[in-house]
């Protein structure tokens, strides 16, 4: 049987006949009345929670988070970066728009009864492309370093109970996130759930130029329209409209080969898979902005954020059914690990018989000796 799709008046825009793509036509096709009560569910636009005591693992007491964790043991992680996005802008922009969506999430899934858990950010800095070498306000940490921060990151807290990671990224980095967890289930071939998830390109479509009054004009590529349009609606006091510039870059080939940061146009190549056919930002775009952020209004962030935080809660609720809190997915179907030898290691941290995973013996041909 052929499968069902939802099209729209725009060529691009395209759903799936799933609970995904039923979600995405729902958040496409409403009001910008429904749209502004969506977002007051998640009591979007708020301040940042960094120092809110209880949002995060770390700003909140252990026995609190292990009453949240016994409910609910799903963990989403902030990845963002420093990043010059131009005089406009804050360096740490990326950081908050995914810390600040995911405080939405959290505070959504408390007043439901499934408090989702969050956990500071383990990069602060973050990689970056080579095109962004010698960019001042750019910090580039080696593609190494993130790899195995990140999987130390998440083994730790695998063992701390949280044995579904979500890590929520909101920058140019993904194949070093890719890498990190295929490289951490080949180390150590631990049952969990563990994802990455670009949260812009999960909602693409509502970064796609639409021709409405509430859409988006120009494509999403770096510190332009839409990431500022983010900015101004979930931290406008972090962004000054007075000093923006626009800028273009520079490319040596013609269009249509390379898509742009979301990838609406299902094109032979995403940005991230080549160098070279463009100049670098320092001599192109000095600026620190590709596209045009003086088009940039709070409302037109207003449908894109309320698809992510949708799906977002899709997401938790799914995978909280697929695998209530404690269980995980079948060790004899996800492992080459034994379900007796891993046993001892999927207890609650402390109860009876408990193991660390720290005392776990490696396997297979890919541990760090």
């Amino acid at each position: 049987m052929a499968k069902k799709w939802y099209t729209t008046d725009n060529p691009l825009i395209f759903f799936e006949d799933t609970t995904v793509g039923r979600l995405k036509k729902e958040i496409w096709e409403a009001s910008e009345q429904e749209i502004d009560r969506i977002l007051a569910d998640y009591e979007i636009p708020s301040p940042s929670e960094y120092g809110k005591a209880g949002t995060y693992i770390q700003n909140t007491p252990r026995a609190r988070c292990i009453e949240k964790r016994r409910k609910n043991d799903i963990l989403f992680i902030p990845i963002g970066c420093t990043e010059n996005h131009g005089l406009h802008a804050n360096s740490g922009l990326d950081t908050f728009m995914v810390t600040q969506i995911l405080e939405g999430v959290r505070r959504y899934t408390a007043k439901q009864g499934r408090e989702c858990n969050l956990a500071y950010t383990p990069l602060n800095y973050g990689g970056h492309p080579y095109h962004h070498m010698g960019m001042p306000g750019t910090v580039i940490i080696p593609k190494e370093t993130v790899e195995e921060m990140l999987i130390y990151t998440m083994l730790g807290l695998w063992n701390d109970g949280y044995r579904k990671i979500i890590l929520i990224n909101n920058h140019g980095q993904l194949w070093m996130l890719v890498s990190a967890i295929q490289e951490f289930m080949k180390r150590f071939q631990l049952p969990g759930i563990f994802q990455v998830l670009d949260w812009h390109r999960a909602v693409r479509e509502f970064f796609v130029p639409a021709g409405r009054e509430d859409s988006l004009e120009t494509d999403f590529i770096h510190a332009d329209e839409s990431e500022t349009a983010v900015g101004l609606l979930l931290f406008n006091e972090m962004i000054d409209m007075s000093v923006v510039q626009d800028a273009e870059g520079q490319s040596f080939l013609p269009d249509g080969h390379f898509d742009t940061s979301v990838d609406p146009y299902r094109r032979p190549h995403r940005w991230s898979e080549g160098e070279g056919h463009f100049a670098i930002e320092r001599f192109a775009t000095p600026e620190g902005v590709v596209g045009k952020p003086s088009k940039a209004t709070a409302r037109k962030a207003k449908r894109p954020i309320a698809a992510i935080l949708r799906y977002l809660t899709l997401l938790n609720d799914q995978i909280l059914e697929a695998f209530p809190a404690g269980t995980v997915p079948p060790v004899d179907k996800v492992s080459l690990r034994t379900p007796a030898e891993l046993e001892p290691f999927l207890k609650e941290p402390f109860s009876d018989g408990w193991k660390s995973v720290y005392e776990l013996p490696y396997i297979g041909p890919f541990h760090k000796g």
